[in-house]
């Protein structure tokens, strides 16, 4: 048994002891539902960087073109009503908040909303799936801000699940989109053909973040260096990745690559490369491959992120140069993602309660609590950025 430190709250492998949740809160990015809210959204997600209106205007034209909608929100509300149906038929009375980072409804109105409820106990579920600041740490930042905001801090419980991205209920549904990835990009070149097989490329794509970012993603070793070889979010990825290579028969011998994508701020801050496009461009080059499959591996739902990097821009690269592709889907509200949240949300809860804890790639299941020097946020100067309310706390605070 793992032996748990009640002054500390969490045992030696980062696992907190089992509680009686009364709530749970979907916690994701948002997104502008229509025109008007364009400009406001963005002044959100770059509050802080002096960014002006003029140069907002110009990334605003995605979400122009959709017009003025994110299909972010509109993917949350099926998700939290899936993840209610699923907890209504294990039988698991928890009700399911809303609250998003950058638009309404925000975290702390979905807090305020669940206090007023008469809960107290809270347990978060974000819609990232890796480690890193945007994806990890900034989630509890924004929880323990908004505890301090709402002047709920001390009055309510708020924890956070563990990151899932090799959780089999995450993975599982990108195996099945990549097998039939392949079998429709056999297809499209059997239709035209071409060579099969031999020529066809996977793709694992995911968002780009700066390198510092990346540097400081995971746990540290006492030195302080990383507790992965390379860093934690290229790492978790590439795991995941090669999991889904092999338990997909018909890819054995296949070549894949981990792209990114959405890269955004100063030119001069490096981020994390290959980018897709050149990534498509370098593989024509090559004149070895005919077909691609492209897997939005960092991604929970088919975002704008996803309907414009991929399905436009890279699918237009694609036919481009000529080379046949089919975008794998997004686990979304897959039955297998929704069954592994809730399995989750299990883990931590003293009824209906999971003692194990799923994992498929080689790396252990992730921590209830991060270490204090997980996922830290280096700021353009090269310093921290200061720790936040919440941040690195354990019991009764933000995880």
């Amino acid at each position: 048994m793992n032996s748990f430190d009640p002054r500390e709250g969490y045992d030696e492998n980062g696992r907190m002891a089992p509680k009686d949740y009364d709530a749970i809160v979907l916690a994701s990015f948002g997104g502008p539902e229509g025109q008007e809210d364009v400009i406001p959204f963005l002044r959100n997600v770059t509050r802080g960087r002096g960014i002006p209106d003029e140069r907002l205007e110009e990334v605003s034209q995605h979400y122009r073109a959709n017009g003025g909608i994110s299909p972010i929100n509109a993917q949350n509300r099926a998700l939290k009503a899936a993840m209610e149906t699923e907890l209504g038929n294990r039988g698991i009375d928890l009700p399911v908040f809303w609250g998003n980072r950058n638009w309404a409804p925000f975290i702390g109105e979905t807090l305020q909303e669940a206090y007023d409820a008469g809960h107290r106990r809270v347990l978060t579920v974000t819609t990232s799936a890796y480690s890193c600041y945007s994806s990890c740490r900034q989630y509890r930042e924004d929880l323990g801000v908004a505890l301090v905001e709402t002047g709920l801090e001390g009055k309510l419980e708020v924890d956070k699940v563990r990151q899932y991205f090799n959780h089999p209920g995450f993975v599982e549904p990108f195996i099945e989109g990549t097998a039939e990835g392949l079998a429709d990009v056999r297809r499209q070149l059997a239709e035209k053909s071409e060579e099969g097989a031999a020529g066809i490329h996977i793709m694992f794509a995911t968002h780009s973040i700066p390198t510092s970012d990346a540097e400081a993603a995971g746990p540290r070793q006492e030195d302080g260096s990383s507790s992965f070889e390379g860093d934690a979010y290229s790492a978790q990825h590439l795991a995941a990745a090669q999991t889904i290579m092999d338990s997909i028969p018909e890819a054995a011998g296949l070549n894949w690559s981990l792209v990114y994508q959405s890269r955004s701020g100063a030119p001069q801050v490096p981020w994390l490369e290959p980018d897709i496009n050149e990534a498509l461009e370098h593989l024509a080059a090559e004149g070895k491959t005919s077909g691609v499959v492209i897997v939005p591996l960092g991604f929970v739902s088919d975002h704008m992120e996803v309907l414009w990097d991929l399905d436009t821009e890279a699918m237009e690269t694609c036919q481009k140069l000529g080379l046949a592709a089919f975008r794998a889907p997004t686990p979304g509200t897959h039955t297998k993602f929704v069954a592994g949240l809730v399995d989750m949300i299990c883990e931590r809860t003293v009824d209906h309660h999971i003692e194990g804890r799923a994992a498929t790639t080689g790396i252990p299941p992730w921590f209830d609590v991060c270490r204090p020097e997980c996922c830290v946020k280096i700021m353009r100067d090269g310093t921290r950025k200061p720790t936040v309310a919440g941040a690195d706390s354990t019991v009764g605070v933000p995880q």
